[in-house]
């Protein structure tokens, strides 16, 4: 695969600063991105193109992250997942492993460890499409 080929990812946290910060420093790297502050939104945009990676909020109105993950999963079981969240627990991050997300981030997070656990994920999708 060539570098040219760009990595989707789709950002869903209903906190819209988090996709503010974040969007731009993703795109900078190169990737594509769209974000969604409601969960059903992200579903929905989910459903119509291909995505690399979700980075999902675990805690939202309507569709929780949890919800959301599972369904992506369903869909596209091959799409890597990353979640953040402000209420991070034990068992919470327990439940998403055993869904097969990649990582877990607690908030409040530092860019430079979204862009780890992004490189992170863009080197295993990249193994799987080479």
């Amino acid at each position: 695969m060539g570098t040219s080929e760009q990595i989707n990812i789709l950002l869903l946290d209903d906190e819209p600063i988090v996709s503010k910060r974040l969007k731009p420093a993703l795109e900078r790297k190169g990737y594509y991105v769209e974000s969604f502050i409601r969960s059903i939104d992200a579903l929905t945009r989910f459903h119509e193109r291909e995505f690399d990676l979700v980075i999902t909020d675990l805690k939202m109105e309507g569709i929780d992250g949890m919800e959301f993950l599972t369904e992506v999963k369903k869909l596209k079981p091959q799409t890597e997942v990353i979640v953040i969240t402000g209420f991070a627990t034990m068992e919470t991050a327990k439940e998403s492993f055993q869904q097969g997300v990649l990582d877990f981030l607690a908030k409040p997070f530092k860019l430079k460890e979204m862009q780890d656990a992004v490189a992170k994920a863009v080197k295993r999708i990249q193994e799987r499409k080479d």
